[in-house]
């Protein structure tokens, strides 16, 4: 039986049924949303989201830059959905079984606020902590993304015999702005695709992410408000995680479960984790670090940027999904004197590690950085990831540091970067996708970063004879 007719500001007219679901156009859900006059108790469905599966990606395809698990965008991708906010695709039949710890699942539901769903469609907007009953989500980012702006990307997806790739593309958030815009990226498979390694099912990717919080949310500027929330939740209480909570700019990390987060902390990580198999109490650790996407690259001998070359700064994190679970974490190295590291950062369910590669001395070949860790759950599990260094020899002409000496400070920076030299360079300033921000010459001067945001960058040097040297900088 129909209940009262309900009317907003004589715009539109909704009939709410007894099931409570409220059938609605975009259009008129927008202004409830703004309004806040959206009713919890009842589900929205939307009246005008019908997709045009036709439609494929038509840009260029050099998406992968420094970081490797993203996959290009090209032709074979699918439009997702429509521009639209809070919307979600039509139900997609999958090639194969997804195993969502121990739910066996052939088909999927793409949400545009940053989830994929296996039950119903989700268009909440405000992200709630992990773990949580009324949700049955994997999300790399839940956000109020919003991709109706001029600039505010769009959602796209890719089917391949064993895995389906999903991109969030430049989008941006709630209400149409794409003055600040994100890119991330979602992988779930059968477990038989290379896509994801070997005994994982899932993959988190990032670019750079620039927002964390609509305006509803009680986001200012895409910040601030109820945190954007990432993570696995079955909905049963049991079977969950959470990599964090995010509403700054920044790279500050604490953990899962500390204080909400600073989202420039998520470029260029990957995150690679397995929810296959029968229910259980305790999920594995899970490793993330940062410029770890692929083999290294690490120059021994007479190099001419030495100081930037032959060593490889970087950070491991290793956590226990599960709150107040505790874990132990050990690195070894292939060359044990190659690596040196500290404990930086830690709480009960997180240890943050900072690392040193260092090449010298090291004959040419690949090295191996490990880092097992194992928690406190019962049973206990244990995950193990490892990183490859390829060293190489490169006598760099003869020259030596006498007849070349470069410095670059200060790292991080606030502002300007200054490079010094005795010789002509070229430089360029990359985020961790590859794209380059900025370009041009620099004799014992100043780069501007006051333009770019916070995070963590790229910074290539290239001298004369074409030779290149890459330092990281990060922005604060």
């Amino acid at each position: 039986m129909k209940k009262t007719l309900l009317t907003l500001a004589s715009m539109f007219v909704l009939i709410v049924h007894a099931q409570e679901s409220v059938h609605v156009s975009h259009e008129s859900y927008n202004q409830l949303k703004v309004t806040g006059a959206l009713d919890p108790s009842v589900t929205y469905l939307f009246t005008d989201n019908q997709l045009t599966q036709s439609v494929h990606y038509s840009g260029g395809t050099e998406k992968n830059g420094v970081c490797n698990c993203m996959v290009p965008l090209d032709s074979t991708f699918t439009l997702a959905m429509l521009p639209n906010d809070d919307g979600s695709s039509a139900t997609i039949s999958l090639p194969f079984s997804f195993d969502f710890y121990g739910n066996q699942y052939d088909s999927v539901i793409i949400n545009n606020n940053g989830n994929i769903s296996f039950l119903a469609p989700y268009i909440t907007f405000t992200a709630n902590a992990f773990p949580d009953s009324a949700y049955n989500m994997i999300a790399p980012f839940w956000a109020d993304v919003d991709t109706r702006g001029p600039n505010g990307g769009n959602v796209w997806y890719k089917l391949t015999n064993h895995a389906m790739v999903v991109i969030w593309d430049q989008v941006g958030y709630f209400d149409m702005h794409d003055n600040l815009l994100s890119t991330f990226q979602l992988i779930i498979s059968d477990g038989l695709d290379s896509l994801v390694p070997a005994g994982k099912n899932v993959s988190f990717c990032y670019e750079d992410m620039q927002w964390t919080t609509g305006d509803v949310s009680s986001g200012v500027g895409g910040f601030g408000g109820f945190p954007a929330t990432v993570g696995v939740n079955v909905g049963n209480g049991v079977d969950y995680f959470q990599v964090g909570q995010f509403d700054a700019a920044g790279v500050s990390f604490d953990g899962p479960y500390g204080m909400n987060d600073q989202v420039d902390f998520l470029d260029g990580q990957e995150i690679y984790f397995s929810v296959a198999g029968a229910s259980s109490s305790n999920t594995p650790p899970v490793v993330i670090s940062s410029m770890i996407c692929d083999t290294i690259d690490v120059y021994t001998g007479d190099t001419l940027l030495k100081s930037l070359s032959e060593t490889i700064e970087f950070t491991i994190s290793a956590y226990a999904p599960e709150i107040n679970q505790g874990l132990t974490t050990q690195l070894l190295c292939s060359a044990p004197g190659a690596l040196t590291y500290s404990l930086v950062n830690s709480s009960t369910e997180f240890e943050q590690y900072s690392c040193v590669f260092n090449a010298n001395s090291l004959l040419p070949g690949i090295y191996t950085v490990e880092a097992i860790v194992e928690d406190f759950g019962t049973p206990a599990a244990t995950t193990s990831t490892i990183q490859y260094f390829r060293v190489n020899y490169d006598a760099s002409a003869g020259l030596s540091e006498e007849t070349m000496k470069v410095s670059v400070f200060p790292n991080p920076t606030a502002g300007k970067l200054t490079v010094e030299s005795n010789e002509q360079l070229y430089y360029q300033v990359l985020d961790l996708s590859g794209k380059v921000l900025l370009s041009g010459d620099v004799f014992s001067s100043e780069i501007g970063m006051e333009n770019i945001g916070t995070g963590m960058y790229l910074l290539q040097l290239i001298n004369e004879a074409g030779q290149t040297s890459t330092v990281k900088i990060q922005k604060h």
